[in-house]
């Protein structure tokens, strides 16, 4: 039986990977805390979470969990994954993992030294067109790639949306906040390595009301074929559309063969255009239960192979945190 503690609720992410232990056999939940009382309310009554401890310290040393689950605001995660990792617990987080390069090369010190496994909650990767587009670009029938473009756009529901996000120090960076999920998937879609950051800013553009909030997010890498990608991740969906539109997450892909493009959040969706070919065709989506970020990590914690590990999410946030200190320096 897994032992899982919970540490945070300030992201609503959180709450799925809690139902995800909530309804597994094999685990446990032996402990939660949260800070913030707003945050404790309300999943105490939304999900019957029961907070048995009112100390971080108190919730590591005292619980018997073998895995810290992480959900607090961004900028203390890197902290907390850290205490956990010292006190010699395993640890799954929500994305990002932390907000700083020093903060990630600790924490990949610590697990690497103490031979603990890091998760994070990269779940784009269980998305319905994932396992289609690997495939088709790993076989060859797009070709060598050249060309790669993803967005992001997501709504910024001022209002709703937890108000740390605007606080100094707590959000760290909207391209290690959204870009993260594209920048975790390219490779594994197309066995390519980011190799250059090009260009890289943030800047205030749509959340005139919090003018210190960098919101909008845009940036230009090499990848290690010599492949160009752009990535635009920035707060500018209508936020009375929600998460319904189609370029929510949408990449486009260009080989010396042809172009083909993928994502959506309603209707996830395939198009492929080939070199000889009469116009735009729509590969099938894989409908197959894709499993649960919780099964990664736990395959994992078994010493069974899996695509997303820690060595995965290491890089992943490593590259993501480059980015943005690239950004922020711009």
């Amino acid at each position: 039986m897994l032992k899982i503690a919970f540490a945070g609720f300030r992201h609503g992410h959180i709450n799925g990977l809690y139902m995800q232990a909530v309804e597994n056999p094999e685990v446990e939940i032996v402990g939660a805390f949260e800070a913030d009382d707003a945050a404790r309310t309300a999943v105490a009554e939304s999900l019957g979470v029961n907070f048995n401890y009112d100390c971080y310290d108190k919730l590591l040393a005292e619980s018997g969990a073998d895995v810290i689950a992480i959900g607090d605001y961004f900028g203390i995660r890197g902290s907390r994954a850290i205490a956990a990792l010292k006190a010699g617990k395993h640890v799954i987080a929500d994305k990002p993992l932390c907000t700083s390069l020093a903060e990630l090369d600790e924490i990949e010190k610590l697990s690497a030294e103490k031979g603990l496994k890091v998760g994070c909650m990269l779940d784009l990767r269980l998305s319905a067109w994932v396992q289609p587009v690997r495939n088709f670009i790993l076989e060859g029938k797009l070709g060598e790639v050249h060309n790669i473009c993803f967005t992001a756009q997501h709504p910024l529901n001022y209002g709703t949306r937890a108000s740390w996000y605007f606080e100094d120090g707590k959000q760290g960076g909207t391209i290690n906040d959204i870009a993260i999920h594209g920048i975790d998937i390219i490779p594994y879609l197309t066995g390519l390595k980011f190799a250059k950051i090009n260009a890289a800013r943030c800047w205030n553009a749509f959340a005139t009301k919090e003018p210190n909030f960098k919101d909008a997010g845009m940036f230009m890498v090499e990848m290690s074929n010599g492949a160009g990608l752009m990535a635009d991740v920035t707060y500018a969906a209508p936020s009375s559309c929600g998460f319904k539109l189609p370029y929510y997450w949408r990449f486009t892909i260009w080989g010396e063969k042809g172009v083909m493009e993928f994502g959506g959040n309603l209707d996830p969706q395939i198009t492929v255009a080939l070199e000889g070919g009469d116009g735009p065709i729509i590969l099938p989506v894989d409908d197959a239960p894709r499993g649960k970020i919780l099964d990664y990590f736990m395959d994992e914690l078994a010493g069974k192979a899996t695509d997303l590990n820690t060595a995965v999410v290491l890089e992943s946030s490593r590259v993501a945190l480059e980015i943005q200190a690239a950004a922020d320096r711009a």
